[in-house]
């Protein structure tokens, strides 16, 4: 731009050179004319061809004059878009050092990012990998959830049946509760005398056991030595007999007012003899058992209880 400046300069500068040279000359040519002398014939060419070379001089200065003005125009539109860029310049400046700011700020992030995913990643590894060992219990898990399951369904079931059972058990069990509450309890248990020898006698006497020992449902009368039966059913009876002295002994069970058995022991030794036996009898309620000692026989026993009288309830009918 300074180069242009100065030649600018410099043809202005001739410019006004040329122009007082040609003033002179035109003078010059006046005289000439006046005067008229042929000796100054060749000047006379000389000047015009130094006119001549003024007027192309002056034409080239007034191209140039164009041009400069040219360029001036041009300078200042250059000017202008150097200022505009100027302003674009500081703008993408500000925009780079904008960018550039944000840029680190991205590759820290960035950084931070990629450390965080790596760790995510290592994370992710292990994750799997601790997934896969999970899979495989799961799997083992599953299976012996479905095995424990299968046996929880065949222990219900079997339960169910155990249940069903045990309430049918505890519903028959009630049952003969309740039939054994209402079911007579008989049973005694008695011997004849501390006396020693009991006969003999001109009749027959009806066995009196007086002590008792066990009498449950009181069917057993030691005062008249008779048994009455509570209820209808099986009765088991059983009565044992001692002879102590030389003689006989005999023994009669009477139902009612019937023989149903005679026993009978003879004793020819002056030793103990004894005898034992039991019944087992259908009787109706209201039926009585009593034992008779024959008459002209007799019977021993004392505190060792020998001779004995017993029953019991064995179910009712």
């Amino acid at each position: 731009m300074r180069v242009v400046v100065g030649l600018l300069l410099l043809l202005l500068g001739l410019c006004g050179s040329g122009a007082q040279g040609e003033a002179g000359g035109l003078g010059e040519v006046a005289e000439i004319n006046q005067n008229t002398d042929p000796k100054h014939a060749a000047e006379e060419s000389t000047e015009q061809t130094t006119k001549q070379t003024t007027c192309d001089i002056w034409t080239e200065l007034r191209a140039l004059r164009d041009m400069v003005v040219e360029l001036n125009v041009h300078v200042e539109l250059l000017q202008r878009e150097n200022s505009v860029q100027a302003t674009e310049l500081l703008s993408l400046e500000s925009r780079l050092t904008s960018s550039e700011s944000k840029t680190s700020d991205l590759e820290k992030e960035n950084a931070d990012l990629q450390t965080r995913l790596n760790s995510s990643e290592s994370r992710i590894d292990q994750l799997e990998r601790e997934n896969a060992v999970q899979a495989t219990e799961l799997v083992s898990l599953e299976s012996r959830l479905t095995s424990s399951e299968s046996k929880t369904s065949d222990l219900e079931k079997e339960n169910a049946d155990l249940q069903t059972r045990l309430s049918s058990s505890e519903s028959r069990i009630d049952q003969l509760e309740r039939e054994n509450a209402e079911k007579p309890k008989v049973a005694f248990y008695t011997a004849l005398t501390d006396a020693g020898t009991l006969g003999p006698y001109n009749t027959d006497i009806t066995l009196k056991y007086s002590k008792v020992f066990t009498n449950i449902g009181n069917a057993y009368n030691p005062s008249t030595g008779f048994f009455t039966a509570p209820v209808k059913g099986v009765y088991n009876l059983q009565f044992t007999v001692m002879g102590y002295n030389a003689g006989n002994t005999a023994v009669y069970v009477y139902k009612n007012t019937q023989k149903i058995m005679a026993n009978w022991e003879q004793n020819n030794n002056g030793v103990p003899e004894y005898f034992t036996n039991s019944l087992v009898l259908e009787l109706t309620a209201g039926d009585e058992i009593h034992l008779v000692l024959r008459s002209g026989h007799y019977i021993f026993d004392n505190s060792n209880n020998y001779s004995t009288f017993s029953g019991s309830l064995l179910f009712t009918l």
